[in-house]
């Protein structure tokens, strides 16, 4: 599977961006699909995902601003960003796995696919 992220840029705080995430190789209507980020000398941290089901989940930091959606008939995951802050500023990562217990969501350790990242710049 390759995974395409694109969507990132310079917004100022307050603002929004979506961010997509294409995948070719495989159809992705069965993976859980999800959104990481990682800030200049911080690790790289979960921010959303989406099961193949739907149920969609999110890191504390976005709930309420941040909104994860897939279309499988595009094979596309997207993610809406509302509400930007500074904070927000990192490079963006798509993953997809299979066989993501509900517990391991959170974890990159449980995503066996990443896209090249995508970056996100929220000017105060």
């Amino acid at each position: 599977v390759q995974l395409q992220a694109c969507g990132g840029g310079l917004v100022q705080a307050g603002g929004s961006l979506r961010l997509s995430c294409a995948a070719s190789g495989r159809t992705l209507s069965r993976y859980t699909m999800s959104w990481f980020r990682q800030a200049p000398g911080k690790e790289r941290e979960f921010v959303a995902a989406i099961r193949w089901s739907g149920h969609t989940y999110y890191g504390d930091s976005v709930k309420g601003r941040f909104s994860i959606s897939r279309d499988n008939a595009k094979n596309t995951v997207y993610l809406q960003m509302s509400s930007l802050k500074p904070d927000d500023t990192a490079v963006y990562y798509c993953a997809a796995a299979t066989g993501v217990i509900v517990s391991a969501i959170t974890s990159r350790a449980a995503y066996h696919y990443w896209g090249q990242g995508t970056q996100v710049t929220v000017s105060s």
